[in-house]
């Protein structure tokens, strides 16, 4: 999400559309709804701050101010506004953390770039506040708890 025309959305979703059921974008997407089911984009997803996700989200990267209950694997970075709520475990290259963000769940940062899928996440976190820092390797989490 570093390049502006990474930002516009090609397709949006607005605030009062709710969805049952597996979403699939081949480009950038920007969702404001309630979704009971699973995102998956090839390209970037912004969660907007009424945004409620109840399933897992597979993208290249992923923007989020609203409610995620459920795993988020992305390619590149996760960005967690001050307003989000994400309960689930997530993986990615870079992961930023704003101040009043609520996470519970495991983190897995890997700055090499491969994100995993695997059962092993290396860092437990239970946070309602705080910020946290992508090191260069390992992993990195808001409230720095490990198992």
């Amino acid at each position: 999400m570093d390049n502006p025309t990474d930002k516009t959305a090609k397709t949006i979703i607005a605030e009062d559309i709710e969805i049952t059921g597996t979403i699939k974008s081949a480009s950038n997407i920007q969702f404001d709804g309630k979704l009971n089911g699973d995102l998956n984009c090839a390209g970037s997803a912004m969660l907007g701050k009424n945004a409620v996700v109840k399933g897992n989200i597979n993208a290249e990267s992923v923007s989020i101010s609203g409610s995620i209950t459920g795993n988020i694997v992305v390619k590149d970075r996760i960005e967690m506004k001050s307003t989000a709520r994400v309960q689930g475990d997530i993986s990615a290259k870079r992961l930023t953390v704003e101040d009043g963000v609520t996470f519970v769940g495991k983190s897995e940062v890997n700055s090499s770039g491969a994100a995993r899928t695997g059962d092993s996440p290396s860092a437990s976190t239970s946070s309602s506040g705080g910020s946290a820092s992508t090191p260069q390797s390992g992993s990195a989490s808001s409230a720095g708890v490990k198992k």
